[in-house]
């Protein structure tokens, strides 16, 4: 079990970085990595008007499994229409372009797949009326996006993004320089990740992740109020403990439960199930890795990598 927190499968170190490819998928067509290019005006590199997804697939065996490939796709276009950005594909057809781009790339390790859509060039008007609409989808080699087996957090200064200003609930790529604030702040200081906050001092989210928080064997996470992301690893985790007899619970969550909680991860498609060791420098629990958060990265493993199906075999896409 100690492996499979350390890293998702049998792959080289954890890295971020982006490696490479031969293709990418642009606009209804492959394209070479060197043509895949955007003009340097262009309305999303300026004023953040874009939405994407983050998908994972997992090299297990002879195959590549990707995981809630369907979900992901939907989620993007619902993140669109948040933006009243209009998109010309179905969710169906860029599950087909991803498979597409995947197979083209000859990819069969672990991997993170990057849809986009975002405004193209044109104009300088905020409104980006009649604005032409780019579409794409970015699939290149990775592991982890946590070189650790367990993380040191901090509780960041920087207060969550909320509703009334611009809505957490669709992955817009503005709304992420909201988290970048956190995020280094974090690394400058000697921290893995931050913890954000709301506008009402309630926790809401990590930079990149949904947060758990696990009080009397109970599993508390921030309700959808809390100006979260509603995530898919999230939604997957509160699936599968209910499924496991685990209570789980949204609601809000104080500050002050974070000091005092048994065990707390975070999930997210990039980072999996991350445990947390250390809030403000404060142990979490007895300073490892706890029996709860250690039994549900378990069956998460198994199913994203398609050796378990727990009943949802519809969440895991065989590529090849």
């Amino acid at each position: 079990m100690k492996a499979e927190l350390e890293q998702t499968s049998d792959t080289a170190k954890a890295t971020s970085e982006i490696q490479k490819v031969d293709f990418v998928w642009m606009n209804g067509e492959l394209v070479g990595w060197e043509e895949a290019k955007v003009p340097v005006m262009s309305h999303g590199l300026h004023y953040g008007t874009g939405v994407f997804e983050g998908i994972r697939g997992y090299g297990y065996g002879e195959n590549l499994y990707i995981f809630r490939l369907r979900e992901h796709f939907e989620r993007l276009l619902e993140s669109a229409r948040i933006c009243d950005i209009e998109c010309n594909y179905a969710p169906q057809e860029l599950e087909r372009a991803c498979l597409e781009l995947i197979r083209a790339n000859k990819m069969r390790q672990d991997c993170y797949i990057r849809p986009i859509i975002f405004v193209g060039f044109s104009g300088i008007n905020l409104g980006f009326i009649n604005y032409p609409v780019n579409t794409a989808i970015v699939a290149f080699p990775f592991s982890q996006y946590f070189s650790k087996a367990g993380l040191d957090v901090c509780v960041s200064s920087w207060t969550r993004l909320y509703d009334p200003v611009t809505p957490p609930m669709a992955k817009i790529c503005g709304n992420y320089v909201n988290s970048v604030f956190a995020k280094r702040d974090a690394a400058k200081n000697g921290y893995d990740e931050a913890i954000m906050l709301n506008s009402t001092g309630k926790v809401s989210e990590a930079t990149g992740e949904n947060i758990f928080v696990v009080r009397d064997d109970e599993l508390v996470t921030p309700s959808l109020g809390s100006s979260i992301l509603k995530g898919l690893t999230r939604d997957t985790i509160l699936l599968l403990a209910d499924e496991l007899g685990i209570r789980a619970v949204e609601r809000e969550v104080a500050r002050s439960e974070l000091y005092t909680a048994n065990e707390i991860f975070l999930t997210g498609t990039a980072a999996g199930i991350a445990p947390v060791l250390s809030v403000d420098k404060r142990r979490v629990g007895n300073g490892k890795v706890g029996p709860i958060t250690e039994r549900l990265a378990k069956v998460y493993f198994d199913l994203v990598v398609g050796r378990e199906t727990f009943g949802h075999k519809q969440w895991v896409t065989k590529v090849y």
